[in-house]
């Protein structure tokens, strides 16, 4: 018996995901977080089922050892030709915050933060601003897969053949060299970041943001140079 799901199945399965979505948001009880959570989970898993089977663009979530915070990141990109790295704050989650105080998160500040470094491998090509959170739904991957604050990889991704046809031209041109590239994708407060690179490593640091943006333009520059082979 065969036990393939139709079209058809998917985009009713995701009718009814987002209805019950819809059903717990319009609760709006604050101890039932969890369950809207979940029903979260479930419309954004149907969108990508539908999609994959349509081979389509949409966006996967990828293990990340981190998570960045939410309302103040404030990433920066630092890039090369041959390196490059993101660096963003992560979250703090203080035990006695009450909700009754925000704390101001100043980039210069002198006093020591929790921050990760994000290098990637073989990078070929950045972006990196709009859309902020509050117009994230305007992406094109809004709808297939693609969450708030997470980092994903985009499937099917058409960036990635979009330079593949670009570099199509080149005389050495092997098509095998591009199935090792991927296409990530990172939500902040007020940026998204997106890339195409072959991997990543996560590095987590306690510093000063200043201090911690010279090191790596150290690294840009020559000092601790790595070559890529």
């Amino acid at each position: 018996m065969s036990t393939s799901v139709s079209i058809s199945d998917l985009q009713d399965a995701l009718a009814a995901a987002r209805q019950r979505l819809e059903w717990w948001n319009e609760r709006r009880a604050v101890a039932e977080w969890d369950e809207r959570r979940a029903a979260r989970e479930a419309l954004l898993a149907a969108e990508r089922a539908l999609a994959a089977a349509q081979n389509e663009p949409h966006a996967v979530p990828i293990e990340f050892p981190v998570q960045w915070d939410f309302g103040a990141p404030l990433p920066h990109l630092l890039t090369n030709d041959c390196r490059t790295f993101l660096v963003f704050f992560l979250r703090d989650i203080d035990p006695e915050w009450d909700g009754t105080y925000v704390n101001v998160r100043h980039a210069d500040s002198e006093s020591p933060s929790n921050l990760a470094v994000v290098e990637f491998n073989r990078c070929i090509c950045t972006k990196m601003g709009t859309p902020n959170d509050e117009v994230l739904l305007g992406h094109p991957l809004a709808g297939k897969g693609l969450d708030w604050y997470s980092p994903f990889r985009v499937e099917n991704s058409p960036w990635i053949k979009e330079l593949q046809a670009i570099n199509s031209i080149h005389h050495n041109y092997n098509p095998e060299h591009w199935r090792s590239f991927n296409h990530y994708i990172f939500g902040f407060h007020d940026s998204t970041f997106e890339c195409v690179a072959k991997s990543f490593t996560v590095d987590m640091r306690v510093a000063t943001l200043p201090n911690l943006l010279a090191e790596i333009c150290g690294k840009l520059v020559g000092r601790g140079r790595r070559r890529e082979t």
